[in-house]
């Protein structure tokens, strides 16, 4: 396991690159059982299982890209699509064996696991949000929105996997100064943010550009980003329950993305009890 910081960002990504991703055991588990029963797979069940796991999500969407050369003009921007593209026997012959988060860091700080676990729990609100809002939206491919949300917070993720200690670091320094900048936080430890790393690890693996746009948030002038960069933020900031003091603001931007109230956000969130006409609607 790594313990201090790397010299130059080519050597963080080259440190994720070159490594088998780990995947969370419960995927791993229900893509066995899933496998010991090949004819009966559903694309889109696999795909619900994938989109539940931000390492299993990008190690498909990092596999199917060089499919795209050869058979396709536009990028493979989901899941359902990539596992159709790959066919399903090849898919489970590529993902085999897969090493899991759980086993890595097995006798490492009991503290590494529970917070790569905190940090994947947050990225899965923050998918579920992102698709939220992309249907009452009417996006056109709420999947997109979701990936992009599920993977926003990738690098945290694989920091914690590979190099525990730093995270621990990270979060240590966070605790003790509450109002530090998350990433001055990564900065002083890394010597990059995770969205410096982020950016450049996407290129390597050759995510479509549409999902490289969207994890971006300089380019949050774009409804499609903000909705994104929201979810994000909502989960970050309520990962520790409704009482952060950032939530209100929170509260008012995502209104401004759907078009409504905050406090009707704070209904569809399920903080406040509907009104009487649209529970009953519901």
């Amino acid at each position: 396991m790594l313990d201090h910081r790397l010299p130059d960002i080519d050597a963080w990504v080259l440190l994720f690159s070159n490594n088998t991703l780990p995947v969370l055991r419960v995927t791993k588990r229900r893509l066995e059982e899933m496998r010991a029963d090949l004819d009966r797979v559903d694309a889109r069940e696999l795909a619900r299982i994938i989109l539940q796991d931000p390492i299993m999500t990008v190690r498909v969407l990092a596999y199917i890209q060089p499919f795209r050369g050869r058979a396709l003009q536009h990028d493979i921007t989901t899941i359902a699509s990539a596992v159709m593209m790959s066919g399903i026997e090849p898919f489970f012959n590529r993902f085999i064996d897969l090493p899991t988060v759980e086993e890595m860091l097995k006798g490492e700080d009991p503290h590494a696991l529970l917070g790569v676990l905190q940090v994947i729990r947050r990225a899965q609100r923050a998918a579920d949000y992102a698709q939220d809002w992309a249907i009452w939206r009417h996006d056109i491919n709420m999947e997109e929105v979701r990936i992009a949300a599920l993977l926003h917070d990738l690098t945290e993720i694989l920091v914690w996997c590979f190099a525990p200690k730093l995270g621990l670091d990270i979060r240590a320094q966070q605790i003790a100064r509450p109002t530090m900048r998350s990433a001055d936080a990564q900065n002083n430890t890394l010597g990059f943010t995770f969205q410096d790393i982020q950016l450049e690890l996407a290129k390597v693996w050759h995510l479509p550009e549409l999902l490289l746009r969207l994890i971006d948030d300089n380019h949050s002038e774009q409804p499609r980003v903000r909705n994104v960069a929201l979810a994000v933020r909502l989960a970050r900031h309520s990962s520790h329950g409704w009482e952060d003091p950032a939530l209100p603001d929170d509260y008012t931007d995502i209104g401004r993305l759907l078009n409504i109230t905050p406090e009707a956000v704070r209904q569809r969130l399920g903080l406040e009890p509907m009104p009487a006409r649209e529970a009953d609607e519901h």
